[in-house]
């Protein structure tokens, strides 16, 4: 179902392994999507297999990778930027670099059975709406949106012991650090020049992001180097020199090396698996 507003979309699509392999997905690269799946699903997402243990939502930005999985009675709902701009309803929502650009963890919201059902209902109450031909349907079905969103932000801030006010200042930082990451991993590759961008010393932002990842901030930067490089490996016809140089590397062999030191394997024996 896809509902169109001008240059404006939104649309939902049942999800299953049938749908990516008959490439409908491809489609979509360019729209921000959130995906419904249930207990017992499994999915891969840039490069990496889960298994869900409970009902989830997955909040997936338009560079995200998914390969064909197992997957039951999934739902995805899909938007471009001229319906519903993360960045710029950012500060509504709070949710860029939370469930959007997070360079953290894969952004998964797991659901108990009450946040399960919580979520269903807006889902129907978006399908139901879809089916509508009204002149307010743009805007309940953007409200309904931002529900969800709001509801789920929420539900990682107390998943991740990070719900009470006098911690909502722990929450922004985090949420810039994964922004600025996201924006500058190409040409700022240490946690110096990260730590200088947010007036803090690295010692500090080292401490700061421990409060929610094991990893430290060199990981999460040379993660986040390392899932690009994966990206354009797997989806483009680049070089392994031009891919060096977009990511701000100029001599191919030290990039050859980094990425068989996090990867475990050679560029080009990466591409040839994908």
């Amino acid at each position: 179902m896809l509902k169109e507003f001008s240059f404006k979309q939104f649309g939902t699509l049942s999800f299953s392994k049938k749908k990516l392999e008959d490439g409908l997905l491809s489609t979509l690269d360019e729209h921000i999507k959130i995906l419904f799946i249930p207990d017992q699903a499994i999915i891969q997402v840039d490069f990496q297999e889960f298994k869900m243990e409970s009902d989830a939502l997955l909040f997936i930005n338009p560079r995200v990778v998914m390969k064909p999985c197992e997957t039951k009675d999934g739902l995805l709902i899909y938007f471009n930027r001229d319906f519903y701009c993360i960045e710029i309803h950012d500060q509504e929502v709070a949710c860029d670099g939370i469930l959007y650009n997070n360079v953290f963890e894969i952004p998964f919201i797991t659901l108990d059975e009450y946040q399960s059902s919580e979520i269903q209902k807006i889902i129907q109450d978006i399908q139901d709406e879809m089916a509508n031909e009204d002149p307010s349907t743009e805007e309940m079905l953007r409200i309904l949106l931002k529900l969800i969103i709001l509801k789920s932000s929420r539900i990682w801030k107390q998943q991740h012991q990070l719900a009470e006010t006098h911690q909502q200042s722990d929450v922004q930082f985090l949420r810039k650090f994964s922004k600025l990451v996201e924006l500058h991993y190409k040409t700022h590759h240490t946690v110096a020049d990260y730590a200088e961008m947010l007036c803090v010393t690295p010692k500090n932002l080292s401490k700061k992001i421990g409060l929610i990842s094991k990893s430290t901030p060199n990981d999460i930067i040379k993660n986040r180097i390392i899932l690009e490089s994966k990206r354009l490996l797997a989806h483009t016809q680049m070089t392994v020199k031009e891919i060096a140089y977009n990511l701000n590397y100029e001599d191919d062999a030290y990039f050859v090396r980094f990425f068989q030191k996090h990867s475990g394997l050679t560029p080009l024996s990466f591409r040839k698996q994908f």
